[in-house]
């Protein structure tokens, strides 16, 4: 956050940039809530755009549309953490900004993020940083195999390559152009798991339960949170891990850090979102507070109380491959959503994307229930009809 802010009750407008699922469905939580929203996004037909009370459609780096925007907004945010930081920076001057740009810029930036999560005492897979031809010819045989991971602008397993050998390794390198890299050596993998926090501008904390997550080819598929989804001690781990990183940023807002648990039980932290998270929405209808309330919360100087978890759930992500079979149809064809909702426990969320495309997130699927073998036999079920991988766990 830039300066002190007074609290923004309802009847303020709070803005956003980027007009995506996150932002919509920040939207939808800031209205519920009373208040305007309005968003800054380059597609005049970006998802929270068409719910927002105002679209300003320009880049993200108009002068002009972010004078608009902070016209408009008594505080602003954003839904991704590929926003340009200057954008944030300039913003800021103007009116309140939550995550700030610092925080934004640190996770936009593989190198700088592992060098904050190493400050903050959180442990990191062995890896070695590669900018240039010497960094390369440096590198340790021992990191190999490992993953060679863009510094900038990876995501959902975009910007990753394997690599084996030294020659695959320069030849990976040499394909990203020679842009600035991280390679990380590859670990024995039990699971992965994910901590939410949101902290306020007075440094309060709170967080959702850590979240056990499975991921198919780079992108989250499933998240399961009840009190036996991880051993006690590895998410007691993960929650201190991800305040102490949320604290050493001073960070205001909702942020997401994601782990690697290994196979003999020690833990790696692998990245952080500076926003809500994909692994987060089963808050929407398992607790009483959802990760979105908590960013108009952090964003508004609202109090900030603990989530309270009242069931036990599981969320499937909906890509837009279910609109197309599991063949090489290009014909698009609605999901059977009646028979999905025929299932107690079942809580559809549709992102309003006109158009579905393999690989592009169309929505998601909450199931909670009373216990965690109900909710599993939903799930099952739902993937089944849905024509998802079964089994949903590992």
């Amino acid at each position: 956050m830039s300066a002190a802010t007074p609290h923004l009750l309802p009847g303020a407008t709070l803005g956003v940039l980027g007009g995506g699922q996150l932002g919509r469905m920040f939207a939808h939580a800031a209205q519920r809530m009373g208040y305007f929203t309005a968003v800054l996004d380059p597609d005049a037909d970006s998802p929270a755009g068409r719910v927002s009370h105002h679209h300003i459609h320009t880049d993200y780096t108009d002068i002009d549309g972010l004078a608009r925007l902070a016209g408009l907004a008594d505080a602003i945010t954003t839904e991704f953490e590929n926003v340009p930081a200057p954008s944030l920076e300039h913003l800021a001057v103007a009116r309140p900004v939550a995550p700030g740009a610092a925080s934004v810029a640190i996770a936009q930036d593989r190198i700088r993020e592992k060098a904050h999560f190493i400050r903050c005492g959180v442990a990191c897979a062995p890896h070695a940083v590669i900018e240039t031809a010497a960094h390369l010819a440096a590198v340790a045989d021992d990191l190999l195999p490992g993953i060679l991971k863009t510094a900038r602008l990876g995501y959902d397993g975009k910007g990753q390559q394997r690599v084996a050998t030294r020659e695959a390794l320069a030849a990976a390198w040499d394909a990203t152009g020679g842009v600035p890299c991280v390679l990380e050596k590859l670990l024995p993998l039990d699971f992965e798991c994910s901590v939410i926090v949101a902290r306020g501008q007075d440094g309060q904390m709170v967080h959702l339960p850590a979240q056990r997550n499975l991921h198919r080819d780079g992108i989250l598929a499933v998240t399961e949170v009840h009190p036996d989804n991880m051993p006690a001690r590895q998410a007691e781990l993960a929650v201190q891990s991800t305040r102490s990183i949320a604290e050493g940023l001073r960070y205001v807002g909702v942020l997401c850090v994601e782990y690697f648990v290994l196979a003999d039980g020690s833990m790696v932290v692998n990245e952080m979102a500076p926003r809500p998270h994909n692994s987060g929405h089963w808050s929407m209808d398992a607790c009483d507070v959802s990760q979105f309330e908590l960013q108009v919360r952090t964003l508004a100087g609202l109090p900030l109380t603990a989530p309270r978890q009242h069931s036990p759930a599981v969320m499937l992500n909906l890509l837009g491959d279910l609109w197309f079979g599991a063949g090489d149809d290009t014909t698009a064809v609605e999901p059977p959503w009646a028979d999905v909702l025929a299932l107690p426990g079942t809580h559809l969320h549709l992102y309003g994307k006109t158009t579905a495309r393999r690989g592009r997130k169309m929505g998601h699927l909450n199931i909670t229930g009373t216990d965690i073998d109900a909710v599993r036999a939903t799930a099952d079920f739902a993937a089944a009809v849905l024509g998802l991988p079964i089994p949903l766990s590992e």
